[in-house]
Order: C-alpha cells, then sequence, then structure tokens
C-alpha cells in the first residue's frame, strides 16, 4: 500500500507532529492496521479507504485505535488535496466522531471538528506530584484539562509518566496556560496509550478551544503546543463546532509490504 509521513501543524521538517498515512483498496484486519500502527511507532497512523463522496478514516496509535485524531486528519488531507487530486479544495472524513471536513485555505488546511467543552472537575489526588507542578483547576471532556498559572510552567514541566499513567479514567491529559506570545499554549500527555508526550495534538483543541474561547471573550485565536517539535494551531469557535488550521510538510513517501 501507498505510504506517507506528513509533519502536521508546521511547515517545517522536523517540527510539528509526524502522522503516518496508509492508503487502501480494501480494508485490513484491525490486527494488522495495529500492528501497522506499533511497526510505525509514530503518534498515529491513519487509514484511509475511498467511500462514497469523501474517505473513511481511522487512527491508530502504536497502541490503540481512538476516537479522534487532529495531527493525522490534517496530514491526510494534506496527501489527498496535493498528491492523491489537486483539483479538489476540500475532503470530506467518516470517521468514528462522525463527518470530519477539511477546506484548502490558501497555505493552511482548515478541519471542522466537534466541539468538546469541559466541565469543572476535582483535581485527582496525587496529580501535581505528578506533573510536578502546582495545579489551579481541573476540567474534564475525553482528557482532563490541567489550567496552570503561566506560560513557563508548561514549558518547564516535566512529568513522571510512570504516575501519570494511575489516570486511566482520562485518554490524554492537557496542561494549558494563556500565552505570552500567542492566545493560549499546552502540552499533552498519554501514556496509556502509548503516547508520553504528543508533540501536538489538533484533537485536545477540541476542548481548549471552546475552554479558552470563554475566558478570553475571543472566537478566533492562535495556539502553541510547546513540545519539544512545536506547533502552531490557529483556532476558531463556532458553537457546537470549532476549526482547526495548520500547514502540513511531507517527510516521505514509500509503500508498505505486508506479502
Amino acid at each position: 500500500m501507498q505510504y506517507y509521513i506528513v509533519d502536521a501543524f508546521t511547515s517545517e521538517h522536523f517540527k510539528g507532529n509526524p502522522a503516518g498515512i496508509c492508503l487502501l483498496n480494501e480494508w485490513l484486519e484491525d490486527e494488522t492496521m495495529q500492528n501497522i500502527a506499533f511497526e510505525n511507532n509514530l503518534a498515529e497512523t491513519a487509514f484511509l479507504m475511498k467511500e462514497g463522496d469523501g474517505y473513511a478514516l481511522r487512527w491508530f496509535t502504536p497502541e490503540c485505535e481512538i476516537d479522534l485524531c487532529g495531527h493525522a486528519t490534517l496530514a491526510s488531507a494534506y496527501i489527498l488535496l496535493n498528491l492523491v487530486d489537486r483539483t479538489r479544495d476540500k475532503v470530506i472524513f467518516h470517521t468514528r466522531s462522525g463527518v470530519l471536513t477539511v477546506y484548502k485555505d490558501q497555505e493552511k488546511l482548515r478541519m471542522n471538528f466537534p466541539s468538546r467543552k469541559p466541565v469543572a472537575a476535582d483535581i485527582p489526588n496525587g496529580l501535581s506530584k505528578a506533573l510536578g507542578i502546582p495545579i489551579v483547576e481541573a476540567y474534564r471532556s475525553r482528557d482532563l484539562i490541567v489550567l496552570v498559572d503561566r506560560e513557563e510552567t508548561v514549558r518547564n514541566l516535566a512529568p513522571d509518566f510512570e504516575l501519570l499513567k494511575q489516570y486511566e479514567s482520562f485518554f490524554g491529559i492537557v496542561v494549558t496556560a494563556r500565552g505570552d506570545s500567542c492566545d493560549f499554549v499546552s502540552r499533552y500527555f498519554a501514556p496509556n496509550a502509548g503516547l508520553p508526550e504528543d508533540p501536538v495534538t489538533g484533537s485536545s483543541h477540541s476542548t481548549l478551544i471552546p475552554f479558552w474561547s470563554e475566558r478570553l471573550h475571543k472566537t478566533e485565536m492562535f495556539a502553541r503546543q510547546l513540545s519539544k517539535r512545536g506547533g502552531c494551531l490557529y483556532c476558531r469557535d463556532c458553537g457546537e463546532r470549532v476549526e482547526i488550521s495548520g500547514e502540513a510538510k511531507l517527510y516521505l513517501s514509500g509503500e508498505i509490504e505486508l506479502l
């Protein structure tokens, strides 16, 4: 099958979040797709197959299939709109999280995602120790949102990943703060999904966008994820939906041999 690696949420190689993209002519067994994702050892491997007016899309971490992934959706759209069919200006994906549409927007790709506004939650016992930082407030959606005092705290934190594994009721833990040179910053940790730290996480911004839109009284925001690779996300709160835009850069194209 055709296989690509695309760096998402960046215009540079070796930045942003790399995603593996597999173009299928027919579905593989789930176990085979999981083994490919494990072999690729990227935060996400996406599997695409033509379906109706768009493409069916599934996402696998090295450890499990997930319900929503932003950077691999952006990377998938980049391949389809720039290599497979350059006449298109949008692509429709059919996923476990419903229909996701991605549009060409000059140099960026603009994704339309569900909004997952978080609700207030108690700070779990021991979480401050696991993260090694003081926590201001906590909120929950699919992920646990941890609000801290400032950008520097997010940038410098060094979690104890073994301690983080005990919080199994959350897919991931997002640490966020108001930004100094942008609207807000974050980092994302999901050690139980084989992702000690995810470089740039589009799906967490389905929650961060409504969270920060309410606090900043803004519908359009610019965000940075402060991992070692780093990434930039252009965000818009649209009520029941959010828009997440970013750039992408092709790193590798080739074939996967399963014979």
